[in-house]
């Protein structure tokens, strides 16, 4: 039986909590170092061990009797956790696609190195994991990831410039925090979800397609060198490839709610309009680029959906900035960790600089 050894948050301390007490895990961090006394207090009844701040999180992923890593943190926090616990022998699960964003290739190469596995949580990624299993990697020919298209799916450029954060964060079918679901309203989610893939499946950009899919059922498909197409399908609930990834190779029984086709009558498909939403197109170039460059692109996307969360920049402003910091921020063909760590910290400083321009013209 799976034992839970550590639960971590960092803001959400109510949940971690519950979660603590529930669970019994043998540790809890709390990122979030004023929230400490709180978690402290609420559980100093019971046989768990309390540690905050970053780097606690990053040193507790070492402990021996860690066999897996669920990797769930938003944005480029995850990386440095997921590369310390693959360091220390650990299988990930990976649901912290900008760590493969920022940088895939040290990420892979560690994982290689340890014989670790890495099982992806992204409900397309697993799609295509789930698809791919006992086929040949050399048998695929492309991959489609699937898109909802956002709360703006459809809507003309003028619609767009005036639309507000609450109407981004209505997504018609995920609940999700703030920052991805932006990301999904601006496409750029889609467009992380390309650089994952292809570090996970070791693809070239042009064997990597994404295709509007309102209804995300159809999550991700395979298509192979003979012409035939797997397809993984399920509703749109992160609970199937949360389980998946924990019990890989094995299925495990479960109560989920049933996918019924008579409850989707139409299953419709289509094309992203790339140049309203430049994100994903972004997102390709920087794939293209190589280097540090995808490191910019996200980096530059989280200071850009922050100021966007915060009223101080326009919706289609975003991928302006993005562009703009991928063009200014100095490039490096084969960057090391460190070159990582200097990249996002200039990015985000580059950006913050042409949000502010932008608000005093």
């Amino acid at each position: 039986m799976a034992q839970v050894e550590v639960l971590s948050a960092q803001n959400n301390a109510t949940l971690l909590i519950q979660q603590a007490i529930e669970f019994l895990p043998n540790a809890v961090v709390i990122g979030n170092q004023s929230y400490y006394k709180t978690v402290a207090d609420a559980l100093k009844s019971y046989p768990v061990k309390i540690f905050s701040g970053e780097q606690a999180l990053d040193q507790i992923v070492t402990m021996e009797t860690i066999d897996m890593v669920l990797c769930s943190l938003v944005g480029y926090a995850g990386l440095k956790p997921t590369l310390t616990a693959i360091r220390s022998g650990k299988n990930i699960a990976l649901a912290n696609k900008e760590a493969l964003v920022v940088a895939g290739d040290l990420i892979m190469e560690e994982a290689n190195r340890r014989k670790c596995f890495i099982l992806p949580v992204d409900s397309e990624h697993s799609a295509i994991f789930q698809c791919l299993t006992g086929e040949k990697s050399n048998s695929v020919e492309k991959i489609y990831l699937t898109a909802s298209g956002g709360p703006f799916r459809g809507k003309q450029k003028d619609h767009l410039h005036k639309v507000t954060k609450e109407a981004a964060l209505k997504h018609p079918n995920w609940k999700m925090g703030d920052k991805i679901t932006i990301d999904s309203a601006s496409l750029m989610n889609k467009g992380l979800e390309v650089i994952e893939a292809r570090w996970l499946f070791n693809l070239k950009p042009e064997q990597i397609e994404v295709i509007l899919h309102p209804q995300s059922v159809v999550h991700s498909i395979v298509q192979f060198v003979d012409g035939s197409m797997k397809a993984q399908m399920g509703l749109p609930d992160m609970k199937l490839p949360i389980l998946y990834a924990m019990t890989f190779p094995f299925r495990f029984n479960s109560d989920f709610i049933r996918f019924n086709f008579l409850d989707y009558p139409e299953l419709t498909f289509g094309l992203p309009d790339k140049k309203l939403f430049r994100n994903l197109s972004l997102a390709y170039e920087a794939l293209g680029r190589g280097g540090n460059v995808p490191c910019i692109l996200n980096a530059a996307n989280e200071i850009t959906v922050q100021a966007f969360l915060h009223d101080r920049l326009p919706f289609l402003k975003m991928p302006d900035i993005i562009e703009q910091c991928m063009d200014s921020v100095a490039f490096i063909k084969k960057p090391t960790y460190d070159d990582y760590v200097d990249t996002h910290r200039e990015t985000m400083v580059r950006a913050e600089e042409l949000i502010i321009k932008i608000k005093t013209n």
